[in-house]
């Protein structure tokens, strides 16, 4: 696994970091990309990043010049008008296009879209002759067939005069493979024209360059393509949202768009039919006010790209791929089962150099199961790397790498699968999969912080113990206690969280209800689009306090931002009932307030927000899907806005091993960070047990109460936020130490969450309430 960079530049040194530029790459990263230090950012197939020089000089060109509205006469209008036409010449030059032959306009989605329609609109005006290949990928034909046929003489002749059109991208955006050029001028020729509903005529053809061009933009003094659609921000990082298709010109006359707006006319009537459009293809295609300061920004894009040259580029970003590509091929489990799969290429064609700067892979288990690739997405986002999950909007390409079928598709929509969700492997097959890319400021050193974060995050190098986690047995600390039978294990700590995640208060003893512990998570803040409002969205509920007197049957609320106190009675019979919510899948009826309490949260946490109690009439089920030994007892009991159970359990030998872990040595940089039970929002903390003896508890007894276990809690980013003098801080810790020793299918656990099984009594329901009490002895059980 382990190789120096001297054999890395041994083996590429010549491709590698820019020997003949101005700049050499870690003179680059040091002075253009400070920003990057500690992170490593893989995602360039997604947008690049922008230099600080480039944003600078854009800067100080919108600062220092005055640029109007280009339709129109004036001195600022012109001065826009010069900018735009130079970045035309510019981009043209980008693909060795020449003016004279190609024209410029607009941005790469659009204009994809634009150019099909357009060939809709001939097909549906009579042209029924007019073939047009689908862009969905399960319906392309790959080069390799139409390259097969070209070369055992299967030519077909370009006759007649429809108009047909062959779409398709120079590089993959989901394998990142690199589709051969010379199609272009195959197609083009009717030279290997073998489809099923090949029809005769002329043959025009489009290349998606939005990824292709990033590192290896299509020469069009060479393949002569009818169009091209390319992304500037995936080029250089900036301006985002802006691109462009290029028009050869004999194909301009074609794309007669039915509409028009302003700009794209020489003169029009309101009142009776008559409109003249202008000449000008780009003038024709762009509608309205052309995004002219981000042209002008084009120019200090290019600089750079200028400065280290597009085939430099190739060469650094595709030595780094192939660097990469080949050692997780070599990554093996203990059983010698390969961990990575690597999508569009065969581990025999690695060093075929027809794959761009992206890998796109899944990972296995040791006994070949799936790694979800969001389990992988959180990992490396604890780790610095910046990665894509998912189906990166490209479909057809990915059902078909992941051997999904139409119907695997309609059943995990149907399952509750959505795009960005967490449903990774359903019925045993991913959904997606992981891709990371490279661009012109990636590294020697950002590819082994990935390979390293691989080797160590999922390659199995420990044995499995008893409750299924995978431990380091070099790093886990054992002791004769863990043998002992439980004893004088008592209840430390009880805190109550009345509005969903703003802070507790710790009580000596408090009621228990049907939903658990009396009035927790009975609020919640509901945002002005509908979303549920937390610690994570809003850092700042982090800082408004709790507190309830059962006595005076008052909840009192505070905050540093707000100078009055807020009271909310418990008891206050609350007659406008909204309609049912949505929080984390599941519904709920629930109770609004006045505007004067809205207004005042809203000033509390400095955005628009709902503040709503869970209604006592709904009931939801709370059994533990796939364990069937620990469901619960009385699927009656009531969950208020909990996420999964009603309590949340901690033990404080389970946060001292974890401390003892956070303060060990890491290398040779000493970790200074030390965390408490409240870190983890517990109901209740107990102590006198052993580290994460509470794993293998069933069942619990405290005082006169019952508890089920169900199992572990999974962690979040949640928990790495803490307040420093008054401001919330977002670290990687705790939760990049526990996952690297608490990780369970993808989950990493800590702590468990109990249901409270003796809400109700007899066959009346009648309530029974008890009381726990700190200094209460926990009695749990295994069975």
């Amino acid at each position: 696994m382990e190789q120096s960079k001297e054999e890395f530049l041994a083996q590429f040194g010549g491709d590698y970091g820019y020997p003949d530029a101005p700049k050499g790459i870690d003179e680059l990263r040091a002075t253009e990309f400070k920003r990057l230090e500690g992170t490593v950012y893989l995602d360039h197939a997604g947008a690049t990043l922008y230099s600080e020089t480039q944003m600078a000089d854009v800067a100080k060109d919108l600062t220092s010049n005055v640029y109007g509205n280009p339709h129109s006469q004036s001195d600022s209008s012109m001065a826009t008008s010069d900018l735009v036409t130079s970045a035309r010449h510019q981009v043209l030059k980008y693909f060795n296009a020449s003016p004279r032959e190609y024209a410029l306009s607009k941005g790469a989605t659009a204009s994809a879209v634009d150019v099909e329609e357009i060939v809709d609109t001939l097909e549906n005006h009579g042209s029924d002759s007019l073939f047009k290949i689908s862009r969905h990928s399960n319906q392309r034909r790959g080069e390799d067939v139409l390259l097969h046929n070209y070369q055992n003489g299967n030519r077909k002749a370009n006759l007649g005069n429809n108009l047909n059109l062959f779409a398709f991208p120079s590089e993959c955006n989901f394998s990142g493979h690199k589709f051969n050029l010379s199609l272009v001028n195959l197609i083009k020729e009717g030279k290997c024209m073998d489809f099923p509903s090949q029809k005769q005529g002329q043959w025009m053809v489009l290349i998606d360059a939005a990824k292709g061009c990033t590192t290896d933009p299509p020469n069009l003094t060479v393949y002569r393509a009818d169009f091209v659609v390319c992304s500037f921000y995936k080029i250089f990082g900036y301006p985002t949202g802006l691109g462009a298709l290029i028009v050869k010109n004999d194909a301009a006359s074609l794309l007669n768009k039915a509409y028009f707006s302003g700009g794209t006319v020489a003169a029009s009537i309101a009142d009776i039919d008559f409109v003249q459009k202008r000449k000008s293809i780009e003038q024709i295609l762009e509608d309205g006010t052309i995004s002219f300061l981000s042209i002008a920004s084009l120019r200090h894009g290019f600089k750079i790209i200028d400065m280290l040259t597009t085939s430099a580029i190739a060469r650094h970003t595709a030595c780094l791929a192939t660097y990469v590509r080949k050692k997780m091929i070599d990554l093996k489990h203990n059983n010698e089962k390969n961990v990575c799969i690597i999508y569009g290429q065969k581990a025999s064609e690695v060093k075929d150099l027809k794959m761009g700067p992206t890998i796109t892979f899944n990972l296995k288990r040791e006994d070949g199961t799936w790694f979800g690739h969001r389990e992988v997405e959180k990992l490396a986002s604890l780790s610095g790397i910046h990665l894509r999950t998912g189906c990166f909007c490209n479909p057809g390409a990915c059902a078909k790498c992941l051997g999904l079928s139409h119907s695997d598709l309609v059943s995990n929509f149907e399952a509750g699968h959505v795009c960005w969700d967490d449903n990774d492997v359903i019925n045993g097959k991913p959904t997606g999969a992981v891709r990371i890319s490279f661009g012109y400021m990636s590294s020697y050193e950002d590819a082994e912080v990935f390979l390293k974060f691989l080797w160590s995050s999922f390659v199995s190098k420990a044995r499995a113990l008893s409750n299924g986690f995978m431990l380091n047995m070099n790093t886990l600390n054992l002791d004769d206690r863990s043998q002992r039978a439980v004893s004088d294990i008592r209840l430390k700590s009880i805190t109550v969280y009345p509005v969903k995640s703003c802070q507790g208060f710790s009580v000596q003893g408090w009621p228990l209800t049907t939903g658990g512990l009396k009035y927790d998570r009975e609020w919640l803040l509901q945002g002005s689009g509908g979303e549920i409002l937390t610690q994570k969205k809003v850092p700042e509920l982090s800082s408004v306090r709790t507190l309830i007197d059962l006595e005076l049957g008052k909840l009192f609320i505070e905050s540093p931002k707000c100078k009055d106190k807020l009271q909310i009675s418990l008891l206050e019979n609350l007659t406008h009932l909204s309609a049912e919510v949505d929080v984390y899948g599941q519904r709920y009826e629930v109770y609004s307030y006045d505007e004067k309490v809205n207004t005042w949260f809203s000033e509390a946490i400095g955005r628009p927000c709902t503040f709503m109690r869970c209604s006592s009439s709904r009931y939801r089920s709370c059994t533990v899907t796939g364990r069937g030994d620990r469901l619960c007892r009385d699927t009656r009991s009531k969950l208020s806005f909990v996420n999964e159970g009603q309590l949340l359990l901690i033990s404080e030998e389970s946060v001292a091993d974890l401390n003892s872990r956070l303060s060990s040595s890491n290398g040779n940089i000493k970790q200074q960070v030390i965390v408490d039970a409240t870190r983890f929002r517990p109901n209740i903390v107990i102590s006198g047990s052993t580290p994460y003896n509470e794993d293998n508890w069933k069942r619990l007894h405290i005082g006169e109460a019952n508890f089920t276990s169900l199992g572990g809690c999974n962690r979040c980013q949640m928990i790495n936020l803490y307040q420093n003098s008054g401001q919330v801080v977002k670290s990687k810790e705790p939760l990049a130490t526990l996952a690297s020793y608490r990780r369970q299918k993808g989950k990493i656990l800590f702590g468990v969450l109990l249901n409270y099984e003796d809400g109700m009594e007899g066959e009346d329901d009648t309530v029974v309430e008890r009381w726990l009490q700190v200094g209460q002895e926990v009695y749990p059980s295994r069975e």
